[in-house]
């Protein structure tokens, strides 16, 4: 135990290392990033101004804006760029072969490297996020939530980085069955873009799309976390959702075990 412990300790300080070297661009494309919320800002404005209310589907106009800004950071923790595709490459190319020959686990190395990424990140885009919410405090008329809603908070981002990881891991092993997962993973980052919150608030969905997003797991990669920190989702329904959401997180957890399982018996490497 002391010496797998040892192992994945190594990994994980090599590939902090690693990103701490060449990231520091980090910080001024976390700040780009946030330049789209003003185009954001200016729409919903004129939405609101235009329709005449205080407030559409439960949010009023500064409720959409810290919603926004929101996402943002949900999907800065569960988004993968590149995971599937890398995973799929490597099974293509004959990569995948030193996980079978080493006693590295492919699922937890990659993981330990995400865990990298998403630390150096956080570590050089703080500043930035600091910046555009001390900028935008005044469109947080909740105010800051207490304790226990805050903690939840934080536990959702976690959960949505493990759900994100291990769901597009899951995309990506189904490369041993197709080679090619292009046409895959652009339907699924479509989806996800439409239904995970990132584009709108879920609220605004009427039936049958809101019975469909709450059956599947791509709203608490971001609409869930923002929904938590706002107070639309309190008591039960936000102890129930944080189960659900630790629900799909195991289930995509045995579900990549189970392909990476299938896959390696009908793998087939040549050369060497």
């Amino acid at each position: 135990m002391y010496s797998r412990i040892l192992t994945w300790w190594t990994i994980l300080r090599i590939a902090l290392e690693e990103r701490l070297v060449y990231r520091g661009d980090f910080a001024l494309g976390t700040l780009m990033r946030f330049l789209p919320i003003v185009t954001q800002i200016f729409l919903w404005y004129a939405i609101f101004d235009a329709a005449g209310k205080e407030q559409i589907v439960g949010y009023r106009y500064e409720d959409f804006v810290a919603y926004y800004l929101l996402t943002m950071v949900s999907r800065a923790f569960s988004s993968m760029p590149g995971l599937a595709s890398g995973i799929a490459l490597q099974i293509r190319e004959g990569e995948i072969k030193k996980y079978l020959v080493q006693p590295v686990d492919l699922l937890g190395f990659l993981l330990l490297n995400r865990v990298a990424h998403k630390l150096v990140y956080y570590l050089m885009a703080f500043a930035p996020f600091a910046l555009v919410f001390y900028l935008c405090r005044d469109y947080f008329l909740v105010g800051w939530p207490g304790l226990p809603t805050f903690s939840l908070f934080v536990v959702s981002l976690v959960l949505a980085f493990l759900l994100g990881f291990f769901l597009e891991a899951s995309i990506g092993l189904v490369g041993f069955w197709f080679l090619e997962i292009s046409s895959l993973l652009f339907v699924y980052m479509l989806m996800s873009f439409f239904l995970s919150g990132h584009m709108f608030p879920l609220d605004m969905l009427g039936e049958p799309w809101s019975t469909l997003v709450d059956l599947l797991p791509l709203k608490y990669l971001a609409y869930f976390p923002a929904a938590v920190f706002l107070g639309k989702v309190q008591g039960e329904e936000l102890i129930r959702g944080i189960l659900v959401q630790v629900g799909w997180v195991v289930f995509f957890i045995f579900l990549s075990r189970w392909l990476f399982h299938r896959g390696v018996k009908r793998y087939s490497g040549f050369g060497g």
